[in-house]
């Protein structure tokens, strides 16, 4: 009995090794790659992401990013949030047909935008660092692609540029990407809500005319007793008076 137990304790201490080997060991450290955050935003809509940049370098420090707008979306408005440390620059294109932005028609659009590290202020190994965009009105597309580069102090060069396939696996070095959803239409229970609000109203005029009404009614009972009152009153006074 005691060899049987031995027996199957052993075995099931392999077993848990064999899992726990299979989904760890056999699995290897999970790539981070450069990504945008939120994930999602809103067609027609302005939206703040953030570019987040891991160092996937053992011995080098991230010195430079550069993030490029899909040519096929165009963006009217695109602004920086400042990163201590490092400079930022933006290039721009010719558009046509020009960009509709609250009336005004845009004939350029932001390309490109650059981060360089100044003085101590790259990403190390083990950091990550993240570089935030205002940006809008989005354009009526499923997705917007940022091809990227992410540029070592060693000089070597990471290309996160590989767009996803449909039903595909995730490429190598995949570009980070916004979804893009379509805007809510908008509600249509306003007029029922003001038609609501009409009958309450309403309501409220016939409850405060009832109101009215009863007090009036009130007053002339009491006028007409005041008045039958007076006259018994009177008719005491004028009665015989009794003798002695």
């Amino acid at each position: 009995m005691t060899r049987l137990r031995r027996t199957t304790s052993a075995a099931a201490a392999l077993a848990f090794t064999a899992v726990a080997t299979a989904v760890l060991g056999f699995a290897g450290p999970a790539s981070a790659h450069v990504t945008v955050n939120p994930k999602e935003a809103t067609q027609g809509g302005y939206a703040r992401v953030a570019f987040r940049v891991p160092n996937e370098s053992d011995t080098a420090s991230t010195t430079k990013l550069e993030v490029v707008l899909p040519e096929n979306a165009p963006i009217g408005s695109v602004s920086t949030i400042p990163v201590p440390g490092w400079t930022v620059a933006t290039e721009k294109r010719k558009v046509d047909p020009p960009i509709d932005v609250h009336g005004s028609q845009l004939t350029e659009a932001v390309s490109k935008i650059t981060w360089t590290a100044t003085g101590d202020a790259a990403v190390k190994p083990g950091q990550f660092q993240e570089f935030g965009v205002s940006m809008g009105p989005l354009p009526k597309v499923e997705s917007m692609v940022f091809k990227t580069l992410q540029t070592y102090s060693d000089g070597n060069v990471v290309r996160w540029i590989d767009e996803p396939q449909p039903g595909g696996a995730e490429p190598e070095k995949p570009a980070p990407v916004l979804t893009l959803a379509a805007a809510a239409a908008p509600s249509a229970s306003g007029a029922p809500a003001a038609t609501a609000v009409a009958a309450a109203d309403d309501d409220d005029d016939e409850s405060v005319g009832a109101a009215i009404g009863l007090g009036i009614a009130g007053l002339v009972t009491g006028l007409a007793g005041l008045v039958f009152g007076g006259f018994a009153f009177a008719r005491t006074r004028r009665g015989p008076v009794a003798k002695s």
